[in-house]
């Protein structure tokens, strides 16, 4: 873990869930964190409770819809401790309904944060880590396009743009940027409460609930990501509970 000590990394989505997890097991580690998420509040809270407890972290309030916020969070990066080091993409929604239902807001919603949003953040920080001649992406994206299953077409396929996304990046860098997907499964956060359909947001509320497993298994997968030498590239990482199919 002596790789991650002084590395500065922002995180999206980090106000809760895998977010924060990430956070503070990064900070635990002397990584110095840069917290973006929509919840000022929330970002407020975990960056002094992050200080307090001897770590060091900044956050600034996006919301990953917007190209501009997502430099914003880079920028915040660099004038706070001078660079950028990695750039975690992990906000995420899921709105599950079959096709033909055609719940068009949701799938809007889920391109424009599950998609777009991942391409904001890398957008926002490879300029930065072509500069630097280092740098490293960690997109984290779902089992969900693994397995096809209904319900999830749409959700699955913007997690699959972001695998086939990550996978061709991986191959046009020339390895000083490198890139990681990591893929969860059931985790235990609040994600599903965001889904409006009841019938789908009861299954995987119950599917949490009997198999989920923490958060902070998600955030080791990241350390590990983070912790390997330079020259060493891990593609991907697929993390999910022992008992899901």
């Amino acid at each position: 873990m002596e790789n991650i000590k002084g590395k500065v990394v922002a995180i999206t989505g980090a106000s809760s869930g895998m977010g924060k997890s990430i956070a503070i097991a990064l900070a635990n580690q002397g990584a110095k964190v840069v917290l973006g998420a929509r919840r000022t509040e929330r970002l407020q809270q975990l960056a002094e409770e992050i200080n307090h407890n001897g770590g060091e972290a900044s956050f600034s309030t996006i919301d990953v819809t917007n190209k501009a916020d997502l430099a914003q969070l880079v920028t915040t990066a660099l004038q706070q401790y001078g660079k950028l080091d990695v750039m975690v993409n992990n906000a995420g929604i899921s709105q599950l309904s079959r096709i033909d239902e055609l719940d068009i807001e949701g799938w809007e919603q889920m391109i424009d944060i599950n998609l777009k949003g991942v391409l904001y953040g890398m957008a926002a920080a490879i300029p930065v880590f072509k500069r630097q001649q280092a740098g490293h992406i960690i997109n984290i994206i779902s089992t969900a396009g693994l397995k096809i299953t209904p319900m999830m077409g749409v959700y699955a396929g913007t997690k699959n743009a972001i695998r086939t996304i990550s996978e061709a990046f991986r191959q046009e860098s020339d390895g000083k940027v490198r890139i990681t997907g990591i893929s969860p499964g059931y985790v235990n956060t609040d994600f599903a409460n965001q889904i409006k359909n009841e019938e789908m947001r009861t299954a995987i509320q119950q599917g949490m609930q009997e198999m989920a497993i923490d958060p902070i298994s998600i955030a080791n997968a990241v350390l590990y990501a983070i912790s390997q030498p330079e020259d060493v590239e891990v593609g991907e990482i697929v993390i999910r509970p022992s008992k899901q199919n």
